[in-house]
């Protein structure tokens, strides 16, 4: 293997086009949780989010932190157990079941009246809600605006045509003054078809460079990952997002 390209200094692939058609459908994400093909769940949490935690919450308490795509996130409880109020979405019901099981928590669901067939499962403390249902759809459900953001797993999970809706959905549940944490891979996508998606430097600076600024803070070899996917390299950027 050519170690330049396992370095921390390989550069970027020029696009990502060979993906741009690769489309993952609901029930396909929902699948995966019934077969147990859920390799992205991390049962220890990010260890990149530990590390930069402090420069996330900035030492505030009481904040609204909102989880795109959350699956069972043990993060999640992290939050809610600093005082923190918690929502997330996630597609699969059992997923959602699965992070209150496992976290020993007890909890109620309901439907969104705006969003039919859809629901929010809400933990006996109040301080976390999941809703049930696509991330597209999420806006229409008025749950208010969000202090913090941490995107771990979301946008590298959508579909590549989908990116522009999606920043559009998430930052708009933003309120003045947020701060978003987030990751995302790089790697040579001609090698792996996605998910997760390779998104480029150049596309996050297209997806929020308009609405934030932004800031690498930083990147790391992911060996796990690069031999899981079968890849030449591939190194996690972590991204902190911030009002312009």
């Amino acid at each position: 293997m050519n170690e330049s390209r396992t370095s921390l200094d390989t550069e970027e692939y020029p696009d990502g086009e060979t993906q741009k058609s690769h489309v993952m459908t609901l029930e396909e994400w929902q699948d995966k949780w019934v077969k147990r093909d859920i390799g992205f769940h991390q049962a220890e949490g990010h260890q990149l989010l530990k590390k930069h935690l402090n420069t996330f919450l900035q030492g505030k308490r009481g904040l609204r932190v909102f989880f795109p795509l959350c699956g069972k996130a043990v993060e999640m409880k992290w939050f809610a157990d600093l005082g923190h109020t918690v929502a997330g979405v996630e597609i699969s019901e059992l997923g959602i079941r699965e992070f209150f099981t496992e976290q020993k928590l007890s909890y109620s669901e309901e439907p969104i009246p705006e969003i039919p067939g859809a629901k929010v499962f809400k933990s006996s403390s109040g301080n976390i809600s999941l809703y049930c249902c696509s991330i597209f759809d999420l806006p229409r459900a008025n749950i208010g605006k969000f202090d913090r953001i941490w995107d771990r797993g979301a946008l590298v999970a959508v579909n590549p045509s989908d990116r522009g809706r999606y920043t559009d959905a998430v930052l708009s549940l933003l309120r003045r003054g947020f701060l978003y944490l987030l990751s995302v891979f790089s790697y040579d996508p001609t090698k792996h078809r996605g998910p997760p998606f390779y998104v480029p430097d150049s596309e996050i600076q297209t997806l929020f460079g308009t609405r934030c600024n932004i800031r690498c803070l930083e990147k790391v070899d992911d060996i796990e990952r690069q031999n899981r996917m079968r890849v030449d390299y591939c190194f996690e950027k972590l991204y902190l997002l911030t009002e312009k």
